[in-house]
């Protein structure tokens, strides 16, 4: 069968190459050069049978179904959900933790220089390892959302579909989070289930009403807000409390924070190692949410530091986190608009930015950089778009100094990278 007469459904035994962003690997039928086909619930060097699952101009979709040469890196998954056709939540169950972490690392250094534009050389120099966080694969995630299907069974989503696969637990919730009867109970007037288990050792279940026309869509987002039928705040506090950096924090549940209870500590604590703030020192915190590296940046420059965040929650929640320190004032607004009106202004010495996985992109890194700081550091929650902005800072006269990979969502292709830019020589104009 040649590669133009695939159908979804159809079988196809390869052999599987490296590790992709996407937590998939990548095949090829027909050779070297033939037809790219991204496999999931593979390992590199396996031989399998995937079955298509898309067909694309250019590439295709599979999962691997029959493991027929099974690679020594590879586990039997400890969640019964997590398989072909299960839930997509866990990319890389079927892979050992120790194997995971190079994964990951692998997908970093190659999206540097495929996207990034750094030499084999100068990705050699970063020396990327990805470093685990405290606690170990399961059990860790302190926020999940459970998809409600037309039943009103809670469930969580068939990987790039939105078909809910109903589940008694996730094991990679946190305990608290795996005590609560969420899965056991229907809802039929919800869409869907949002639960947390803050570091402040609160525990929060809020249920999303299903949208109806008659209800618009800032109503069902609204914090509080009353669902037809009982949804809306079910059980716990309408504000969680969160621990990290030596202070405690407010954050409604629907508000910004690290899914990983270790995460806010392990990232400050890299921020603060790559920028070595000075007493005096202005800064910027962009895309702030509640203020968590602004508070860390102000307790040790003890000079003026501004937040740019444009979610009312996240506004709300770093001038009532912030209220106590010095010189902070937190701007709402979008940071691109923000930067580009120029309702903050130079000069300054430090910008800390943690941007949505679409990255920075071209607009911000061209503001930050026309401001001129001494240090930049970029928190990433996706590789690919840090790689597309690494080109930006590249080409603007800042270089990658520095970079630090964290595993903070184990069992996930998803990695947490920060990055520090300091001024370099510009690139000469061809």
């Amino acid at each position: 069968m040649s590669d133009d007469e695939l159908f979804e459904g159809d079988r196809i035994e390869v052999t599987v190459g490296a590790p992709a962003h996407g937590g998939h690997c990548v095949a090829r039928i027909g050779g070297p050069h033939g037809q790219v086909v991204f496999v999931r619930h593979a390992l590199p060097g396996e031989r399998v049978t995937a079955e298509v699952t898309e067909l694309h101009k250019g590439y295709l979709r599979a999962d691997a179904v029959e493991i027929h040469e099974a690679a020594p890196e590879r586990v039997t998954p400890p969640c019964a959900f997590a398989h072909p056709g299960g839930c997509g939540g866990c990319d890389l169950q079927h892979v050992s933790p120790a194997a995971q972490l190079e994964w990951k690392a692998d997908v970093v250094r190659s999206l540097l220089g495929r996207m990034g534009g750094l030499s084999p050389e100068r990705i050699a120099e970063l020396d990327v390892r990805v470093q685990p966080l405290p606690g170990g694969p399961l059990g860790w995630r302190s926020r999940v959302r459970y998809a409600v299907d037309a039943v009103g069974r809670p469930g969580l989503l068939k990987h790039r579909s939105h078909e809910v696969v109903p589940v008694d637990r996730c094991l990679i919730a946190h305990p608290e989070l795996q005590k609560l009867d969420v899965t056991a109970r229907l809802w039929p007037d919800a869409a869907a289930v949002e639960v947390v288990a803050s570091t402040g050792g609160d525990v929060s279940v809020r249920a999303r009403p299903a949208v109806t026309p008659l209800l618009a869509t800032a109503d069902v987002a609204a914090p509080g807000t009353p669902a037809p039928g009982g949804a809306g705040l079910a059980e716990g506090p309408a504000e969680v409390s969160e621990l990290a950096i030596g202070r405690k924090w407010q954050v409604p549940p629907d508000g910004f924070w690290q899914v990983h209870p270790a995460a806010a500590d392990t990232l400050v604590a890299a921020v603060l190692e790559l920028l070595q703030p000075a007493e005096g020192e202005t800064s910027w915190d962009l895309y702030g949410g509640a203020g968590l590296f602004a508070a860390a940046l102000a307790e040790r420059t003890r000079a003026r530091t501004t937040v740019i965040e444009s979610a009312p929650v996240g506004v709300t929640a770093a001038r009532t986190n912030l209220a106590d320190l010095n010189g902070v004032e937190v701007v709402a607004g979008r940071v691109d608009v923000a930067l580009g009106r120029r309702r903050v202004t130079g000069p300054v010495d430090l910008v800390v930015l943690d941007p949505p996985r679409t990255g920075a992109g071209t607009k911000v890194v061209r503001a930050i950089t026309t401001a001129r700081p001494r240090a930049v550091a970029y928190v990433a929650c996706d590789p690919a778009a840090l790689a597309r902005d690494v080109q930006t800072f590249t080409a603007e006269g800042y270089r990658l100094a520095e970079l630090r990979a964290y595993d903070c969502f184990p069992m996930t292709q998803h990695i947490e990278c920060v990055a520090l830019f300091v001024p370099g020589y510009r690139p000469a104009v061809v």
